[in-house]
């Protein structure tokens, strides 16, 4: 059932949705359930930003069996300016201008074609931020 997982995340891949906790006020993304004993409100959702710096950076050179289409392409760890550590696809720049440290923006992209059933998977990548 591709079509109600894409939709239950629809929150996190379009807006880059998160959680804050109400009193320590730490930021976590994905959205996760509460943990066995939290109490219901603990966690409050929050949109981030979708700004931040590449952390780290790869490129794949020999992509996973169903990203065959993709070619060559990078991926990063971006710590985001709330806190946490999100990885992704990296759009929209050419390979040795990629630099741990620089800038790096949110933006939504195409993700997958599931196939028979029609549905376009759109979510976020990073690129550059000028």
């Amino acid at each position: 059932m591709e079509i109600a997982r894409h939709w239950r995340q629809r929150a996190a891949r379009y807006r880059l949705e998160g959680q804050r906790h109400r009193a320590s006020g730490a930021v976590r993304f994905p959205p996760q359930p509460l943990a066995l004993g939290e109490e219901p409100g603990t966690w409050e959702p929050v949109v981030l930003s979708g700004r931040g710096e590449l952390y780290s950076f790869s490129v794949l050179r020999q992509p996973p069996a169903g990203y065959e289409s993709l070619g060559v392409y990078a991926v990063g760890l971006v710590r985001l300016e709330e806190g946490p550590l999100v990885s992704a696809q990296l759009t929209d720049c050419a390979e040795q201008d990629l630099a741990i440290g620089m800038p790096v923006e949110m933006v939504t992209r195409r993700l997958a074609d599931t196939g028979e059933d029609g549905v376009l998977v759109y979510g976020y990548k990073f690129r550059p931020r000028l």
